[in-house]
């Protein structure tokens, strides 16, 4: 696998200059798709411009704190992408990553309160020993939970412990954030459900996508801070 990849062809979810240097770092294979996630250096460097030069951006990752998810990490190519909490210690400041309305990876400012909440959708399950359901999650985790959930719902963990605090199932008056297709970005609270095909409502009116392109966030009222809310 190549360390880097041109700047101008990065992913287009990627809300960095396209202007600079002809290469740009590629992250290491981790919890995120290639345009769901950054390499840490790059966001370091690049989205929030706390350095000038990637060499700085090491420099800052390795003799600070910097947390992804409430835990450390010291790699520049370690993937931070959607939804995961990004903890500046030394500034203290919290970043959450959102989509916009163009379906650009963006950093939300957030809360010290709020940045020990992540929502994290379930998409498979696997049977352990004793007949123990392990969830499996979008972001790599894997939690066991003391009620049910199905593929699609969503778990609140408490970061870092990763003790579930609740589960938000897919169903018709869930508030849902559209995470692919032309309306991601978009947040709107879910109507009907056929198959794999759904329709919610959102400014506008009523939109028709498909189900695996929804992440539930709350009922009534988002979990977390969003830019645009139903």
């Amino acid at each position: 696998m190549k360390n880097h990849l041109k700047r101008l062809t990065a992913p287009k979810q990627w809300n960095f200059s396209r202007k600079g240097t002809t290469f740009v770092l590629r992250p290491n294979p981790g919890a995120h798709s290639l345009d769901m996630g950054m390499p840490l250096g790059v966001v370091i460097r690049d989205v929030l411009h706390l350095t000038k030069t990637l060499a700085e951006a090491k420099k800052l990752i390795h003799g600070s704190e910097i947390l992804v998810d409430g835990v450390r990490r010291t790699d520049h190519r370690h993937i931070v992408g959607l939804f995961d909490v990004l903890s500046i210690t030394p500034l203290k400041k919290n970043y959450r990553f959102l989509l916009d309305q163009k379906g650009r990876l963006l950093l939300q400012e957030i809360t010290a309160t709020e940045s020990s909440l992540k929502p994290c959708q379930v998409v498979g399950k696997s049977v352990m020993r004793g007949g123990k359901i392990q969830y499996n999650l979008h972001d790599g985790k894997n939690v066991f939970l003391d009620g049910a959930a199905r593929v699609g719902d969503t778990v609140l963990l408490d970061l870092p412990s990763l003790q579930a605090k609740e589960i938000l199932p897919l169903k018709p008056g869930a508030t849902v954030f559209v995470t692919r297709g032309r309306r991601a970005g978009d947040v709107g609270v879910l109507k009907s459900i056929k198959g794999g095909e759904v329709t919610y409502a959102a400014d506008g009116g009523d939109v028709d996508t498909l189900k695996k392109y929804l992440f539930v966030l709350g009922h009534g009222k988002p979990v977390i801070a969003l830019r645009t809310t139903p």
